[in-house]
């Protein structure tokens, strides 16, 4: 029984570490970004200011691509855990 604990414990320790680099990222594209979008405008993109584009597609972009990432390495953790789900 303590071996099924100390499973439990090893997974939600993981699955909390993955959700806090997850929110960092988040944050970053959220709010830091946009933040510095003055300064970022001075960079030019595809022909779009940097801060500009950041704003309007980058940013979206990141979070899909983080979305497909985190699900992923979720399941890896679950499986070694061995919290997977049966599909």
């Amino acid at each position: 029984m303590s071996a099924d604990i100390s499973q439990k414990e090893v997974h939600w320790q993981r699955t909390k570490g993955l959700m806090i680099v997850h929110l960092v990222i988040w944050f970053i594209f959220s709010f830091v970004v946009h933040w510095f979008a003055p300064q970022l405008n001075k960079i030019s993109f595809i022909g779009f200011p940097l801060g500009f584009y950041m704003a309007a597609q980058g940013s979206l972009i990141v979070f899909v691509i983080q979305l497909f990432v985190f699900a992923k390495q979720q399941e890896a953790i679950d499986r070694e855990c061995g919290m997977a789900e049966d599909q």
